[in-house]
């Protein structure tokens, strides 16, 4: 399917019109973002964690330490929402009111499993690797097995879905365009810095090309 089926819980209900169902979407602003928020529920009481992921086809990825108490509450079968937001710029009009911001925003509901199988477990740790930075997980260290037991892979199948998005220009009441204040947009991206070297790197070796030209796309 091209689109993510619409559900009572996906259904926007403010704005539809900035709701977008196509998967190829919806996995390109997956694709750029590098932190989500968690949400879940445990003993009547509710929590909300960032942390780092990674999708692989049709599923999301996260991991931690077994010790984890999000992980392990939510490796026993609870239901969760997951949210992930790129901000894309300040939208500043000629009224306080109409005041905004562009962004891309991802919501999925639905149940995580702890990954078993190891060859699976192995692919998921590498892809959170790439997602971070592509390039990287070739010229590390591996995990080894110890490292592997260390590590609780969660899986979070992408079926219920949605979107938001806001592109454009502020959208003033139309009394207002003759007012002598400047609007417009600020735009906002992530710009990485020069590498800083850790101090105990071996002389002669050289920040990789994919750190000296970091960027999210």
């Amino acid at each position: 399917m091209d689109k993510f089926m619409l559900t009572e819980r996906t259904t926007l209900r403010r704005l539809p019109k900035r709701g977008e169902f196509e998967r190829e979407a919806v996995y390109k602003i997956l694709d750029e973002g590098l932190v989500c928020h968690v949400g879940f529920n445990v003993d009547r009481k509710t929590f909300v964690i960032p942390t780092g992921y990674a999708r692989v086809e049709d599923k999301l990825y996260i991991h931690g330490s077994p010790a984890s108490r999000m992980l392990r509450a939510l490796g026993g079968g609870i239901d969760v929402c997951v949210t992930v937001t790129l901000l894309d710029g300040l939208v500043l009009a000629r009224s306080a009111f109409h005041h905004s911001m562009n962004y891309r925003s991802i919501v999925a509901f639905g149940t995580a499993t702890v990954v078993e199988d190891e060859t699976e477990k192995l692919e998921a740790l590498r892809a959170f690797s790439e997602h971070i930075i592509r390039g990287r997980w070739d010229e590390v260290r591996q995990p080894t097995a110890n490292e592997l037991k260390a590590t609780l892979v969660l899986s979070l199948p992408l079926v219920e879905v949605s979107a938001k998005v806001r592109t454009g220009p502020p959208l003033d009441d139309d009394e207002d365009y003759e007012l002598p204040i400047w609007a417009g947009v600020v735009p906002l991206g992530l710009a990485a810095s020069a590498p800083i070297d850790d101090a105990r790197v071996p002389d002669g070796i050289k920040p990789p090309a994919y750190a000296l030209d970091y960027r999210r796309s």
